[in-house]
């Protein structure tokens, strides 16, 4: 992972230069987290100036540019994040910005930066080059956390109805467990701790199925490589609402504050 960053590191600062003006690294790979083959590594680049044409088609692409130049070791497809001013981040201003993204890339005029991913920068982000910059970015407040927790809330209710034979399945439960850390401390940790936490604290309401999430988590690739893992991961769908459960009524004292 840490080849990868650098070789990310020295391609971007390549295709910037003078514009570049910090380039951050946070998420999983900040919080001794990061698990090959399921984890992302989540990049934030801000510029001086707006991406020119020429630089935004270069960044566009650059995942893919890497990945065929040096293919070992293969995880160049993992980094996900965006390319856009600091201006263009704190005012939501339009203007080109580079979003990388699980499912492909593309060049827009706006970046979706939710205050769970603001709260990671500036706790847990490294500044792998530039200048560093986020004593300008304001901390999510408390509201913004709680209108965050719920989103995801409402994400999870619509798109953990049906679940596959995916890493992303056991996912769920550690992002319900994430929000509800959020939800009751105004922090945040890593998604492992945060299945612990949940477990010390006794809300996880089918225990053994977030022990073996957490398994899965720490081994996701003999996880993917066993047929009995990936059924049980298909059939998890009751165990994830009854947890999401735990969160709308968490939410809902929240609220009634």
């Amino acid at each position: 992972m840490e080849q990868s960053i650098s070789v990310m590191t020295a391609a971007i600062k390549e295709i910037l230069t003078d514009n570049l003006l910090a380039l951050y690294v946070y998420g999983s790979c900040t919080t001794a987290d990061y698990q090959p083959g399921w984890s992302d590594i989540d990049i934030l680049c801000l510029t001086k100036a707006e991406l020119s044409p020429p630089q935004a088609k270069a960044l566009l692409n650059l995942r893919q540019t890497l990945t065929d130049f040096h293919p070992r070791p293969p995880c160049y497809r993992a980094f996900e994040g965006g390319f856009l001013t600091l201006k263009q981040l704190l005012n939501n201003a339009g203007g080109t910005v580079v979003y990388w993204g699980t499912s492909g890339q593309r060049i827009t005029d706006s970046y979706c930066w939710d205050a769970f991913s603001r709260l990671q920068l500036l706790d847990y982000g490294r500044l792998l080059t530039g200048k560093e910059v986020r004593g300008q970015i304001p901390r999510p407040e408390r509201k913004e956390l709680h209108d965050a927790v719920v989103s995801h809330y409402e994400t999870i209710r619509e798109y953990a109805s049906q679940t596959g034979k995916s890493l992303y399945t056991a996912g769920w439960m550690l992002d319900i467990a994430r929000c509800l850390y959020t939800l009751q401390t105004g922090g945040i940790i890593a998604k492992t701790e945060a299945g612990r936490w949940a477990l010390r604290q006794k809300l996880a309401p089918d225990p053994a199925a977030m022990e073996r999430v957490l398994d899965i988590r720490t081994h996701p690739r003999e996880a993917l490589a066993d047929d009995e893992t990936m059924e049980w991961l298909a059939a998890l769908t009751p165990a994830i609402h009854r947890f999401a459960d735990v969160l709308e009524q968490q939410i809902k004292n929240a609220s009634a504050l």
